[in-house]
């Protein structure tokens, strides 16, 4: 298993992974409800390698979530990436924030939707089968009352991300299942990026830049 770091910070999780020598996933995160990004994220990434056992040499690649997300918080997880890639001379793997989200979901039917909060009614939202298989990729859309209706008639659709609070409020067909109290996590990017390592899948250090979330007005 490559020694691959995870960077998460898409959201007011401030959060950290890396595998250690025995193969464990070791995290280390701010599960709260400010950003903290700018003071604690180079201090996890020292305080986890180090419980690790492992130096910044160690590293073979880092994997950083990809957006969307805050503005600040995925500029601040970009340009820490992309400065120890550079320094290091490792790829850097991206990985799309609700592709790691949905990863905290487990179910063996129906559909699961990973969605972020944006503003007023709008959110961030990408649709899954129960293998993660994408059904619907990620586009901004207005919620309402008749969100994902296609989806909720065929079976249980369980949701999940900062955007559940206030969909719950209008949501009430009885296959809607709420995951709530859940942020995007480094955690799941280990084994996504992974993958991506192994398929030599790897970002433009030079060119990469994260899908910010941004306003945007429906056509």
């Amino acid at each position: 298993m490559a020694v691959i770091l995870a960077l998460e910070t898409a959201t007011t999780n401030c959060s950290v992974a890396v595998v250690d020598s025995k193969g464990e996933v070791l995290v280390k995160e701010d599960y709260g409800s400010k950003y903290s990004h700018g003071e604690k994220l180079h201090v996890y990434i020292d305080e986890i390698l180090k419980e690790a056992g492992l130096t910044q040499n160690d590293l073979e690649a880092v994997a950083v979530s990809a957006g969307p997300g805050s503005y600040t918080g995925l500029r601040i997880g970009v340009s820490a990436a992309k400065g120890l890639c550079f320094a290091l001379d490792i790829p850097l793997i991206t990985i799309g924030t609700l592709d790691s989200l949905v990863r905290q979901l487990y179910a063996d039917q129906g559909y699961l939707v990973a969605m972020l909060d944006a503003r007023r009614m709008e959110a961030y939202t990408a649709v899954y089968d129960h293998t993660y298989k994408v059904f619907s990729p990620m586009q901004p859309q207005l919620l309402n009352s008749d969100s994902f209706s296609e989806f909720l008639k065929r079976g249980p659709v369980v949701f999940i991300g900062t955007a559940n609070e206030k969909f719950s409020e209008i949501c009430t067909h009885e296959n809607a299942r709420f995951v709530n109290g859940k942020l995007p996590s480094a955690k799941e990017l280990i084994a996504l990026a992974q993958a991506k390592f192994e398929a030599g899948d790897f970002a433009d250090l030079a060119y990469f830049e994260p899908d910010y979330l941004k306003a945007f007005q429906p056509g």
